[in-house]
Parts: C-alpha cells; sequence; structure tokens
C-alpha cells in the first residue's frame, strides 16, 4: 500500500512541477537577505493555506511551520527548507534574476523553499491515506552567523517531531544524482575576533611605540602553525583569519588591529580545545613585545551529524527513484557549516545533496558566486525523495 501512496505523490508530482518551477523562479527574483524573508514567507503561506496546512507565525521573525494533521497519536515527520538569500549582485542573466540590487540566491535556497511547497502540494492532496503527520519548516536566517535554527527551534519546530530530513543544492553533482553520507558530513562553523592594542608612536622612532601591525603578524603566524603541529592530522580542522583591519597612516606605528576568522572541525573535543590554543599564542606574543589583546570566541553550528537509519531510509528511497548508480556516497565530510545540524542534535535525520550541475544549462558554477543558478529539472528529484523518505519513515513507524 505504501508504495502505492508514492507513486501517486510522484504522479502529483509530476503534474505540479511547471508549477513549482515558476515559485522557485519568483523566488529566484525576489531574494530577501536574512531576516528580511517577508515576500517568501507570504508566496509559501498563501500557498499552503489553501493546501489545508495549519500555519504557525512569529512574531519576531519571518519563518513559518506547516502542518498537516493527520492523527495526532500518530508519528510526526519533518522536512526543512531554508529561505535567505545572500549579499551577492546576480549575474547569470535569466529572465527571472534578481530584482533585488545587490542580493541573490547564490546558495540555492530558492530551490529548497520550491521542492519543500512542492513536496506540501503533492502531499496534501493524498491527506486521506498517509500514514501519520507532516510538518514543513519554512527557516530563515540560515546565511546568518547565529543560524535561524535556533529561532525554529526554540518557536517549537521540533516539539513532537519523531525524524527530519533536509537537503541542499549541490553542483558538483550532475542533475539526476544525489549525495548522501553516514554519521558527520559538514563541519562545525565557529567565529572569532582578535583585538591587538600597541602604542603609536612616529613610524621613525619604532623604538617609542608598541607595532600592533607587527604582534598581529606574528600572532597570526603563530595560529596557523595551530592545525599542522598541534592537531592530531587525522581530525582535519581548518582556521582562516578572513579579515585584518589596522592602521590610520603609512607612518605612524599602528596602535590597534582587529582580527575575524572562522574556525571548523568534525570533532568536538578538537573544537573545544581549539579555542584555547589561539588564545595561548596570542598571549605569548603579546606578553613579549609588549601589548595587550582582547580576544572573544563564539560557538556556532556543530558539526552535521546523520542518524545512520535516516540515512538508510533516504538512500533506499533515492535508488528507488533515480537508481543505486545516481546514489553517490560522499565518504568524506566537508568544512563546510549548515546549521541543519542543530535540529539533528535533538531528532534524528538525515541531510542530502541535490544533484544540480547541468553543463549545457550552465549550473556547474560554484556556490556564493555572482553566476551560480539552480538546473530546474533538479527539482522534481528533490521533491520526490524527500516525500518518499518522509512516507516511508511513517509507514514504517505506523
Amino acid at each position: 500500500m505504501k508504495e502505492v501512496i508514492k507513486k501517486e505523490v510522484f504522479s502529483i508530482i509530476d503534474s505540479i512541477n511547471d508549477k513549482v518551477i515558476d515559485i522557485r523562479h519568483d523566488l529566484h527574483a525576489h531574494p530577501e537577505l536574512s531576516g528580511q524573508e517577508e515576500h517568501t514567507k507570504y508566496l509559501v503561506k498563501g500557498i499552503l493555506e489553501m493546501q489545508g496546512y495549519t500555519i504557525r507565525e512569529f512574531d519576531d521573525h519571518y519563518g513559518l511551520i506547516a502542518d498537516l494533521v493527520i492523527d495526532e497519536k500518530a508519528q510526526w515527520v519533518a522536512i526543512r527548507a531554508d529561505m535567505d538569500a545572500l549579499p551577492i549582485t546576480e549575474q547569470t542573466e535569466e529572465p527571472y534574476s534578481s530584482k533585488t540590487e545587490g542580493v541573490m540566491h547564490a546558495c540555492g535556497h530558492d530551490s529548497h523553499t520550491a521542492i519543500a511547497v512542492g513536496s506540501a502540494i503533492a502531499l496534501a492532496e493524498k491527506r486521506d491515506r498517509l500514514p501519520g503527520n507532516i510538518r514543513f519548516i519554512f527557516q530563515p536566517s540560515e546565511e546568518s552567523k547565529e543560524g535561524g535554527s535556533l529561532q525554529m527551534i526554540e518557536g517549537g519546530a521540533l516539539e513532537g517531531i519523531d525524524a527530519i530530513f533536509g537537503l541542499h543544492a549541490y553542483p558538483y553533482l550532475t542533475t539526476g544524482q544525489i549525495g548522501y553520507k553516514y554519521g558527520v558530513m559538514l563541519a562545525s562553523a565557529d567565529i572569532f575576533t582578535i583585538e591587538i592594542f600597541g602604542k603609536s608612536a612616529h613610524g621613525a622612532r619604532p623604538h617609542e611605540g608598541v607595532d600592533a601591525i607587527l604582534v598581529t603578524a606574528m600572532a597570526v603566524n603563530s595560529i596557523n602553525h595551530i592545525v599542522s603541529r598541534r592537531i592530531d592530522p587525522l581530525h582535519p580542522a581548518v582556521i582562516t583569519m578572513g579579515t585584518i583591519e589596522g592602521g590610520k597612516a603609512g607612518n605612524i606605528i599602528c596602535d590597534h588591529v582587529v582580527v575575524q576568522g572562522t574556525v571548523r572541525t568534525i570533532n568536538e573535543a578538537v573544537r573545544k580545545s581549539i579555542p584555547d590554543m589561539i588564545e595561548e599564542a596570542i598571549k605569548g606574543i603579546c606578553k613579549s613585545m609588549g601589548a595587550t589583546y582582547n580576544f572573544s570566541y563564539v560557538y556556532g553550528q556543530p558539526e552535521l551529524i546523520n542518524d545512520n537509519a535516516m540515512v538508510d531510509i533516504l538512500k533506499g528511497e533515492a535508488e528507488k527513484i533515480i537508481g543505486p548508480e545516481n546514489c553517490i556516497d560522499l565518504i568524506d565530510p566537508v568544512m563546510g557549516g549548515e546549521d541543519f545540524s542543530e535540529y539533528l542534535q535533538i531528532v534524528p535525520g538525515a541531510f542530502f545533496r541535490l544533484g544540480t550541475c547541468n553543463t549545457e544549462k550552465n549550473t556547474c558554477v560554484p556556490q556564493h558566486n555572482s553566476r551560480f543558478n539552480v538546473d530546474d529539472d533538479a527539482l522534481k528529484y528533490g521533491m520526490k525523495i524527500l516525500s518518499a523518505s518522509a512516507l516511508e519513515f511513517l509507514s514504517a513507524k505506523e
């Protein structure tokens, strides 16, 4: 019976595919930065209210929860989509390219949202035959440093949920392929800020000052040796300093420098040890050079750790839809971060990569690039795999 329901849902997905593409194009043309996803929210809300979903909104952000309640005593499964865009000027020259100057969907969240909406429409059409309850989580602010998943969790997005599934557009796999990963899939993502305080002086009399630029250079050099000399090479880690600002003029000894960076790890013990190592390096150099410092470290998203049983479900359904040869075991984690990890800290779930590369359509450009775009042909695979995975979980638990 469950396979019959899945086929019927797939048939609906095929019939609404053009509509879902239109939704994605609308979202792509009207991108919104983190915390500003008003148009996106109300577009989604209007569609799902018409499908009979119970909608939950929030006063302090544009996130949205849509519930399809079949039986309050039955199991609940969630599907999550993120909605925000990036501060990048689009250069794709598509007819549906961004109409908002300096903002574009350069990461594929427009496709995530459209896929979730399409899945919601298809499943609602079969509400009388569903084996359990389904929740769609439309999340704001994935691209922000705090991550909007915590806002959704605090708002009750996971209350009563037994499992969760999500996806991300991936231009490194061909359209019609997916990438799955057991266990750790993505790294934790933390940020830090270093301030070095020296003493200004004339550039011709360096002995009368404390050169914050020199101190910073020595600290940066020392920090860059942490991974290569203090971390077990079997536990990958990345420390990147992405900005450095300081100095007022070429003939003045600088007295203040600010450095900002990120730390990525896939091992929690390593993650917890790195802040102390960074501060030890800063402290020792500042002491030897007569400078002082401030150091702040903010823990961001944890590692994204898929539940093996949920990956089994996802992989099994994907193999039936696109064939085993198109289901790629990613094997190694990558050092990017994703705040879907916060949901997986609370309920079991699985996150997968949806192939969107089509060379004829020029959709193989990396994310966060002004020419990034998603192949519309990939949307139907995302809808079918998410819907089938949700139905399989509910059927297995029925």
